[in-house]
């Protein structure tokens, strides 16, 4: 069989070595007897699992120990709603919008307080990142949300928004682990599993 090569936006190519060990692993991880997809998420052998995927990602990302690490379910898009949910105790967040994935969650934030549109590049079809250095910021806003990166009209932010003091939620899904970040930098940085880092649905949230 030849092998494809895929290096799309989505699910990408993984390295032989990863295919070949978790092929191996399938029908008895490390003698368990089952493979992972079969445990119990609280026998022993997961919990050495979950525990040494968050200490390599807080090594890998030098996450501060005063953040929490969560593996959740579903995916970015459940953040939608958990962020408001959680942090919204004025009932007044910011947004900035700059993709498709921006715009859904404030659409979403609307459903539990204000979400105030800040900023957007919606008027040129995402097709830029808008000056953040001075923005118009509710006092009362609880935070200021943005989506890092889009994949799909090809911007990135090279600059943090200015907060002026305000708690910064970020998703960085089609970004995550490409890159050092500054985690100290966020409330919340989140990453829904894509490409090659784990399986669809799940999402990664530092908080």
């Amino acid at each position: 069989m030849s092998r494809v090569y895929n290096f799309s936006a989505g699910p990408a190519v993984l390295p032989e070595e990863v295919l070949r060990e978790a092929a191996e692993e399938m029908m008895d991880y490390k003698g368990s007897g089952m493979s992972v997809m079969e445990m119990s998420h609280r026998s022993k052998v997961y919990d050495t699992i979950i525990k040494e995927a968050e200490a390599d990602l807080r090594e890998i990302m030098g996450i501060p120990d005063n953040y929490k690490v969560l593996f959740l379910q579903g995916g970015a898009s459940q953040q939608f709603a958990m962020i408001p949910m959680n942090l919204m105790k004025h009932k007044k967040a910011a947004y900035i919008v700059t993709g498709q994935w921006a715009k859904k969650a404030y659409q979403e934030g609307q459903l539990y307080g204000e979400a105030v549109k800040v900023a957007s590049s919606e008027d040129q079809t995402f097709s830029y990142i808008p000056d953040c250095s001075d923005l118009d910021i509710p006092e009362d806003a609880d935070y200021v949300y943005i989506c890092e990166n889009n994949t799909i009209y090809g911007t990135k932010y090279k600059t943090l928004p200015n907060t002026k003091g305000h708690t910064l939620v970020a998703d960085v899904s089609s970004c995550f682990l490409s890159e050092p970040v500054d985690v100290s930098k966020y409330g919340i940085i989140y990453g829904g599993v894509q490409k090659n880092i784990g399986p669809a649905g799940v999402v990664i949230v530092k908080i």
